[in-house]
């Protein structure tokens, strides 16, 4: 994921048996364009991932979040300015399963934290349901067990936000 993966997984361990980088039972994972047509990519490639893993009935679920993590990763996560994404796609998904978990991450070239309200008269989320935008993050915390960012460290820029499922 170009962090260290001890480092930026570390939370996903917490009250949860042990499930270090070197027990992964499987990882997938993709470029995406700066454009959001990637959503549509994104979800094509969770199916895709889901199915071949024998968890299709989760793909509701992941695919929704995958969906939130995706969107805000190219609404908020990338610069003003042009990217020429040939050479470094700047928003990456990655799936990655251990037994009785699987983890949804998408890196983004942005320090910012994720989440931070948009309006501060307005908590986050919006409890009167009346904002056009800004649920997304409330949505991946309803349908995940859990998730979390960490800024990426060394020659990597930016951050990985992150979504957990447990797995029966």
């Amino acid at each position: 994921m170009g962090t260290n993966g001890s480092t930026m997984l570390k939370p996903l361990r917490q009250g949860l048996p042990p499930a270090g980088p070197s027990r992964v039972s499987s990882s997938a994972s993709c470029s995406l364009t700066a454009r959001f047509e990637a959503v549509r990519g994104a979800r094509h490639f969770t199916k895709s991932t889901l199915h071949q893993w024998e968890l299709s009935d989760r793909f509701d679920d992941v695919s929704l979040v995958v969906s939130e993590l995706v969107t805000n990763a190219l609404r908020h996560g990338l610069p003003d300015e042009p990217l020429d994404d040939t050479q470094h796609p700047p928003v990456r998904l990655h799936l990655l399963r251990w037994p009785g978990r699987l983890v949804c991450a998408v890196r983004d070239p942005s320090p910012e934290t994720p989440g931070t309200p948009f309006d501060d008269d307005v908590p986050f989320p919006d409890p009167r349901g009346t904002a056009e935008s800004g649920r997304g993050l409330f949505l991946v915390d309803s349908f995940s067990d859990s998730w979390g960012w960490h800024p990426l460290a060394g020659a990597m820029h930016g951050k990985v936000v992150w979504a957990l499922f447990q797995l029966s």
